[in-house]
Protein backbone atom coordinates (compact mmCIF):
# COMPACT_ATOMS: atom_id res chain seq x y z
CA UNK A 1 0.00 0.00 0.00
CA UNK A 2 1.45 3.35 -1.05
CA UNK A 3 1.81 6.14 1.47
CA UNK A 4 0.16 9.55 1.21
CA UNK A 5 3.53 11.06 0.34
CA UNK A 6 4.14 8.52 -2.44
CA UNK A 7 0.73 9.17 -3.99
CA UNK A 8 1.30 12.94 -3.97
CA UNK A 9 4.76 12.48 -5.48
CA UNK A 10 3.33 10.38 -8.32
CA UNK A 11 0.55 12.88 -8.98
CA UNK A 12 3.05 15.73 -9.28
CA UNK A 13 5.18 13.66 -11.68
CA UNK A 14 2.15 12.90 -13.84
CA UNK A 15 0.99 16.52 -13.82
CA UNK A 16 4.39 17.79 -14.94
CA UNK A 17 4.57 15.11 -17.63
CA UNK A 18 1.22 16.10 -19.17
CA UNK A 19 1.92 19.85 -18.94
CA UNK A 20 5.62 20.20 -19.81
CA UNK A 21 6.23 17.05 -21.88
CA UNK A 22 9.70 17.29 -23.46
CA UNK A 23 10.02 21.00 -22.66
CA UNK A 24 8.17 24.28 -22.12
CA UNK A 25 8.74 25.78 -25.54
CA UNK A 26 7.41 29.21 -24.60
CA UNK A 27 9.64 29.64 -21.56
CA UNK A 28 12.72 28.07 -23.12
CA UNK A 29 12.55 30.31 -26.18
CA UNK A 30 12.50 33.64 -24.35
CA UNK A 31 13.91 33.23 -20.82
CA UNK A 32 17.67 32.74 -20.33
CA UNK A 33 18.60 29.74 -18.17
CA UNK A 34 20.44 31.92 -15.63
CA UNK A 35 17.66 34.53 -15.25
CA UNK A 36 16.55 34.94 -11.61
CA UNK A 37 13.32 36.43 -10.32
CA UNK A 38 10.46 36.20 -7.84
CA UNK A 39 6.70 35.78 -7.92
CA UNK A 40 3.99 36.13 -5.29
CA UNK A 41 0.69 34.34 -4.80
CA UNK A 42 -2.08 36.94 -4.74
CA UNK A 43 -5.52 36.05 -3.36
CA UNK A 44 -8.36 37.44 -5.49
CA UNK A 45 -11.41 36.02 -3.71
CA UNK A 46 -12.50 35.63 -0.09
CA UNK A 47 -12.35 32.14 1.35
CA UNK A 48 -10.23 29.56 3.16
CA UNK A 49 -6.76 28.94 1.78
CA UNK A 50 -5.56 25.36 1.34
CA UNK A 51 -2.69 23.79 -0.54
CA UNK A 52 0.22 25.88 0.73
CA UNK A 53 2.12 22.75 1.79
CA UNK A 54 1.22 21.03 -1.48
CA UNK A 55 2.61 24.04 -3.35
CA UNK A 56 5.84 23.64 -1.40
CA UNK A 57 6.01 20.02 -2.61
CA UNK A 58 5.57 21.17 -6.22
CA UNK A 59 8.33 23.78 -6.00
CA UNK A 60 10.77 21.53 -4.15
CA UNK A 61 10.25 18.62 -6.53
CA UNK A 62 10.74 20.70 -9.68
CA UNK A 63 13.61 22.86 -8.44
CA UNK A 64 14.98 22.38 -4.90
CA UNK A 65 16.75 25.73 -5.16
CA UNK A 66 13.50 27.69 -5.25
CA UNK A 67 13.04 29.62 -2.00
CA UNK A 68 9.49 29.88 -0.66
CA UNK A 69 8.54 32.41 2.02
CA UNK A 70 5.08 31.75 3.48
CA UNK A 71 2.96 34.52 5.01
CA UNK A 72 -0.42 32.75 5.23
CA UNK A 73 -0.73 29.12 6.33
CA UNK A 74 -3.28 26.49 5.31
CA UNK A 75 -6.68 26.97 6.95
CA UNK A 76 -6.51 30.75 7.26
CA UNK A 77 -9.35 33.00 6.14
CA UNK A 78 -8.17 35.12 3.20
CA UNK A 79 -9.50 38.09 1.27
CA UNK A 80 -8.68 39.78 -2.05
CA UNK A 81 -5.24 41.38 -2.07
CA UNK A 82 -3.68 39.07 0.53
CA UNK A 83 -0.22 37.71 -0.33
CA UNK A 84 0.02 34.07 0.69
CA UNK A 85 3.67 33.50 -0.19
CA UNK A 86 6.63 34.61 -2.30
CA UNK A 87 8.86 32.28 -4.29
CA UNK A 88 12.35 33.29 -5.48
CA UNK A 89 14.69 31.51 -7.89
CA UNK A 90 15.14 30.69 -11.56
CA UNK A 91 12.52 32.41 -13.69
CA UNK A 92 12.19 29.30 -15.85
CA UNK A 93 11.28 27.29 -12.76
CA UNK A 94 8.76 29.89 -11.57
CA UNK A 95 7.01 29.85 -14.95
CA UNK A 96 6.96 26.08 -15.33
CA UNK A 97 5.57 25.40 -11.85
CA UNK A 98 2.99 28.19 -11.93
CA UNK A 99 0.04 26.39 -13.48
CA UNK A 100 0.32 23.12 -11.56
CA UNK A 101 0.69 24.98 -8.27
CA UNK A 102 -2.32 27.18 -9.06
CA UNK A 103 -4.46 24.24 -10.20
CA UNK A 104 -3.81 22.47 -6.91
CA UNK A 105 -4.21 25.51 -4.67
CA UNK A 106 -7.31 26.89 -6.36
CA UNK A 107 -9.04 23.50 -6.24
CA UNK A 108 -8.05 22.78 -2.65
CA UNK A 109 -8.98 26.28 -1.48
CA UNK A 110 -12.37 26.01 -3.16
CA UNK A 111 -13.03 22.74 -1.35
CA UNK A 112 -11.83 24.11 2.00
CA UNK A 113 -14.02 27.19 1.57
CA UNK A 114 -17.17 25.19 0.79
CA UNK A 115 -16.45 22.77 3.64
CA UNK A 116 -16.11 25.69 6.05
CA UNK A 117 -19.50 27.03 4.94
CA UNK A 118 -21.18 23.64 5.44
CA UNK A 119 -19.59 23.03 8.83
CA UNK A 120 -20.51 26.54 10.00
CA UNK A 121 -24.19 25.68 9.41
CA UNK A 122 -23.81 23.05 12.15
CA UNK A 123 -22.34 25.44 14.71
CA UNK A 124 -23.33 24.49 18.24
CA UNK A 125 -24.18 20.91 17.29
CA UNK A 126 -22.10 17.75 17.69
CA UNK A 127 -22.62 16.84 14.02
CA UNK A 128 -19.61 16.91 11.66
CA UNK A 129 -19.53 17.13 7.88
CA UNK A 130 -17.94 14.18 6.05
CA UNK A 131 -16.47 13.94 2.57
CA UNK A 132 -17.09 11.07 0.14
CA UNK A 133 -15.27 9.17 -2.64
CA UNK A 134 -16.75 11.57 -5.22
CA UNK A 135 -13.36 13.08 -5.94
CA UNK A 136 -11.21 13.94 -8.95
CA UNK A 137 -9.34 10.78 -10.05
CA UNK A 138 -5.77 10.93 -8.80
CA UNK A 139 -6.37 13.97 -6.58
CA UNK A 140 -8.28 12.31 -3.75
CA UNK A 141 -5.53 12.72 -1.14
CA UNK A 142 -5.28 16.44 -1.85
CA UNK A 143 -9.03 16.99 -1.97
CA UNK A 144 -9.66 15.14 1.28
CA UNK A 145 -6.85 17.12 2.90
CA UNK A 146 -8.66 20.27 1.77
CA UNK A 147 -11.85 19.06 3.49
CA UNK A 148 -9.89 18.57 6.70
CA UNK A 149 -8.32 22.03 6.39
CA UNK A 150 -11.80 23.50 5.90
CA UNK A 151 -13.02 22.00 9.19
CA UNK A 152 -14.70 18.84 7.93
CA UNK A 153 -13.92 15.19 8.62
CA UNK A 154 -12.52 12.59 6.27
CA UNK A 155 -14.55 9.47 5.61
CA UNK A 156 -12.65 6.44 4.32
CA UNK A 157 -9.84 7.32 1.92
CA UNK A 158 -10.67 4.46 -0.44
CA UNK A 159 -12.10 0.97 -0.61
CA UNK A 160 -9.28 -0.47 1.49
CA UNK A 161 -9.37 1.33 4.84
CA UNK A 162 -13.00 0.81 5.91
CA UNK A 163 -15.90 -1.48 5.06
CA UNK A 164 -19.00 0.37 3.89
CA UNK A 165 -21.85 -2.01 3.06
CA UNK A 166 -24.09 0.01 0.76
CA UNK A 167 -27.47 -0.98 -0.67
CA UNK A 168 -26.02 -2.95 -3.60
CA UNK A 169 -23.68 -4.88 -1.31
CA UNK A 170 -26.58 -5.71 0.99
CA UNK A 171 -28.83 -6.84 -1.86
CA UNK A 172 -26.15 -8.98 -3.52
CA UNK A 173 -25.11 -10.49 -0.17
CA UNK A 174 -28.67 -11.52 0.66
CA UNK A 175 -29.68 -9.00 3.31
CA UNK A 176 -28.50 -6.85 6.21
CA UNK A 177 -27.54 -9.68 8.54
CA UNK A 178 -25.69 -11.71 5.93
CA UNK A 179 -23.75 -8.69 4.74
CA UNK A 180 -22.60 -7.85 8.28
CA UNK A 181 -21.70 -11.44 9.09
CA UNK A 182 -19.71 -11.77 5.86
CA UNK A 183 -17.82 -8.57 6.64
CA UNK A 184 -16.75 -9.85 10.05
CA UNK A 185 -15.81 -13.25 8.70
CA UNK A 186 -13.69 -11.71 5.95
CA UNK A 187 -11.88 -9.48 8.47
CA UNK A 188 -11.10 -12.46 10.68
CA UNK A 189 -9.88 -14.60 7.79
CA UNK A 190 -7.67 -11.83 6.42
CA UNK A 191 -6.36 -10.40 9.68
CA UNK A 192 -8.01 -7.04 9.09
CA UNK A 193 -9.16 -4.63 11.80
CA UNK A 194 -11.47 -2.37 9.86
CA UNK A 195 -14.43 -0.27 10.95
CA UNK A 196 -17.70 -1.54 9.49
CA UNK A 197 -20.51 0.76 8.37
CA UNK A 198 -23.80 -0.35 6.86
CA UNK A 199 -26.35 1.64 4.89
CA UNK A 200 -30.03 1.25 5.73
CA UNK A 201 -32.95 2.50 3.67
CA UNK A 202 -35.77 2.36 6.19
CA UNK A 203 -36.57 1.69 9.85
CA UNK A 204 -37.06 -2.03 9.20
CA UNK A 205 -33.50 -2.37 7.85
CA UNK A 206 -32.28 -0.26 10.76
CA UNK A 207 -33.81 -2.67 13.24
CA UNK A 208 -32.27 -5.61 11.38
CA UNK A 209 -28.84 -4.00 11.65
CA UNK A 210 -29.26 -3.37 15.37
CA UNK A 211 -30.61 -6.86 16.05
CA UNK A 212 -27.73 -8.47 14.15
CA UNK A 213 -25.04 -6.22 15.64
CA UNK A 214 -21.54 -5.86 14.28
CA UNK A 215 -21.77 -2.38 12.76
CA UNK A 216 -19.65 0.48 14.05
CA UNK A 217 -21.72 3.05 12.18
CA UNK A 218 -25.13 3.07 10.51
CA UNK A 219 -25.76 5.25 7.47
CA UNK A 220 -29.32 6.53 7.19
CA UNK A 221 -29.73 6.87 3.44
CA UNK A 222 -32.32 9.29 2.03
CA UNK A 223 -34.18 9.57 5.35
CA UNK A 224 -36.18 12.73 5.99
CA UNK A 225 -35.12 14.85 8.98
CA UNK A 226 -38.17 13.59 10.88
CA UNK A 227 -37.38 9.95 10.13
CA UNK A 228 -33.75 10.61 11.01
CA UNK A 229 -34.79 11.83 14.44
CA UNK A 230 -36.80 8.64 14.99
CA UNK A 231 -33.86 6.52 13.87
CA UNK A 232 -31.44 8.31 16.21
CA UNK A 233 -33.83 7.68 19.11
CA UNK A 234 -34.03 3.98 18.20
CA UNK A 235 -30.24 3.68 17.94
CA UNK A 236 -29.89 5.43 21.31
CA UNK A 237 -26.12 5.92 21.04
CA UNK A 238 -25.27 2.24 20.51
CA UNK A 239 -23.40 2.97 17.27
CA UNK A 240 -22.30 6.05 15.34
CA UNK A 241 -24.85 7.55 12.94
CA UNK A 242 -24.47 9.16 9.54
CA UNK A 243 -26.99 10.86 7.27
CA UNK A 244 -26.52 10.70 3.52
CA UNK A 245 -28.37 11.27 0.27
CA UNK A 246 -29.51 14.53 -1.29
CA UNK A 247 -28.70 16.72 1.72
CA UNK A 248 -28.19 20.35 0.74
CA UNK A 249 -26.84 23.39 2.53
CA UNK A 250 -30.44 24.46 3.17
CA UNK A 251 -31.43 21.16 4.82
CA UNK A 252 -28.11 20.40 6.52
CA UNK A 253 -28.96 21.85 9.92
CA UNK A 254 -32.29 20.00 10.03
CA UNK A 255 -30.35 16.74 9.90
CA UNK A 256 -27.83 17.95 12.46
CA UNK A 257 -30.60 18.91 14.85
CA UNK A 258 -32.03 15.39 14.40
CA UNK A 259 -28.97 14.21 16.33
CA UNK A 260 -26.76 12.35 13.82
CA UNK A 261 -23.01 12.23 14.39
CA UNK A 262 -22.04 12.79 10.77
CA UNK A 263 -23.50 14.07 7.51
CA UNK A 264 -21.76 13.01 4.29
CA UNK A 265 -21.86 15.57 1.48
CA UNK A 266 -20.61 14.74 -2.00
CA UNK A 267 -20.86 18.40 -3.00
CA UNK A 268 -17.77 19.19 -0.92
CA UNK A 269 -15.63 17.73 -3.70
CA UNK A 270 -17.62 16.82 -6.81
CA UNK A 271 -18.82 20.25 -7.97
CA UNK A 272 -16.76 22.89 -6.23
CA UNK A 273 -15.79 26.25 -7.73
CA UNK A 274 -12.07 26.95 -7.44
CA UNK A 275 -10.96 29.95 -5.39
CA UNK A 276 -9.52 32.72 -7.56
CA UNK A 277 -5.83 33.55 -7.12
CA UNK A 278 -2.83 34.39 -9.30
CA UNK A 279 0.97 33.99 -9.28
CA UNK A 280 2.59 37.21 -10.46
CA UNK A 281 6.14 38.44 -10.98
CA UNK A 282 7.11 41.60 -9.11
Amino acid sequence: MKTKEELIDELIDLAFAEDIGDGDATTLCCIPAEEMGRSRLIIKEEGIIAGVEMARCVFEKFDPELKMTVYIEDGAHVKPGDIAFIVEGRVRSLLQTERLMLNIMQRMSGIATVTSVYQSRLEGLKTRVLDTRKTTPGMRIMEKEAVRIGGGCNHRIGLYDMILLKDNHVDFAGGIGKALDCAHEWCRENGKDLKIEIEVRNLDELQQALDNGGADRIMLDNFTPELTRQAVEIIAGRVETESSGGITLDTLRDYGEAGVDYISVGALTHSVKSLDMSFKAF
